[in-house]
């Protein structure tokens, strides 16, 4: 897919889907067997479709599913507060889509909710792929809910916001900084033809809309501190958890549980950060191709 294919995927018609349970705006591109791409903090839609881009290296035979979940965008949160309300939701869209069953693919704070919807609808989820995701009780750290209370301010003005989008598409490896401390793997990732693009587009795009995404974050970090852990060990459907094992958002910890799962496995990726998915972006697409290609998925 070339960089005007990409932007054109960005620029989509975003659709509003009414199910029983709720509003869900999403944007659905391609046909074949269908992925359902479920964003993290901070995100939407649009961060959906960067992580299936990220994950699948081909797209042909597939149909792209990239809800925002309740709380972000244009999905209201009272489509779904708590991980079993949103993953009960996704089944009513695929409902409303008339999708049968989906792989499942979440990347951090979607975690929740996707492995909800394994336990929840086992039926209606063909594989389920966790990138870095939380997974169990997650404390948060006083420096996010500083850095939380800023965007407030952010999103009070527009025009910070914009100050904001125009410094990171200036100094894009000084924004990459704190989540790739080291020099030769932020050089290396912003200068891959793929995840460079990528992983710009997912720092500019909080600041795209950013009031619009702050409820459903602020609404994940309440969920993750009251929440118990996931009971991986009823899982039956086939999973592939993928996590750094120096990913100082969410620990490597939660990765590891993957493997509790019936048929689950673990790509752990050695000192790899939260954005292992872009850092390690070839090596995590060869992994998730074969992982697809097993049969029965």
């Amino acid at each position: 897919m070339t960089n005007a294919e990409w932007d054109g995927l960005l620029s989509l018609p975003v659709t509003m889907a009414e199910t029983p349970l709720g509003r869900v705006e999403h944007v659905s591109v391609g046909d074949g067997e269908a992925l359902l791409a479920l964003h993290g903090g901070m995100g939407g839609r649009d961060q959906g479709l960067i992580l299936a881009r990220a994950v699948l290296a081909e797209w042909t035979g597939r149909r792209v599913i990239a809800p925002s979940r309740p709380g972000y965008l244009g999905t209201p949160q009272a489509s779904g507060a708590t991980p079993e309300a949103q993953a009960d939701l996704y089944a009513a869209l695929l409902d409303a889509l008339g999708v049968e069953r989906a792989v499942v693919a979440a990347v951090s704070a979607g975690g929740p909710s996707a492995v909800q919807f394994a336990l929840r609808h086992p039926g209606r989820c063909r594989a389920l792929i966790l990138v870095s995701c939380c997974t169990g009780p997650l404390a948060v750290p006083e420096t996010l809910r500083r850095r939380l209370s800023l965007m407030r301010w952010f999103a009070r003005f527009g025009w910070l916001s914009a100050l904001m989008r125009r410094r990171i598409e200036r100094d894009p490896a000084g924004t990459a900084s704190r989540a790739i401390p080291d020099p030769v793997t932020r050089s290396n990732t912003l200068s891959h033809p793929v995840a460079g693009s990528l992983m710009k587009a997912l720092q500019r795009s909080p600041f795209v809309e950013l009031g619009r995404r702050l409820p459903g974050t602020l609404n994940d970090l309440d969920q993750f501190e009251r929440m118990a852990a996931l009971r991986f060990d009823e899982i039956a459907v086939p999973l592939l958890a993928i996590h750094g094992t120096g990913d100082r958002v969410v620990p490597f910890a939660h990765g590891e549980r993957g493997r509790l799962a019936t048929d689950g496995e673990l790509m752990a990726v050695e000192g790899g950060e939260h954005v292992v998915v872009f850092t390690h972006l070839d090596a995590i697409r060869e992994r998730v191709a074969g992982f697809l290609d097993r049969p029965g998925i």
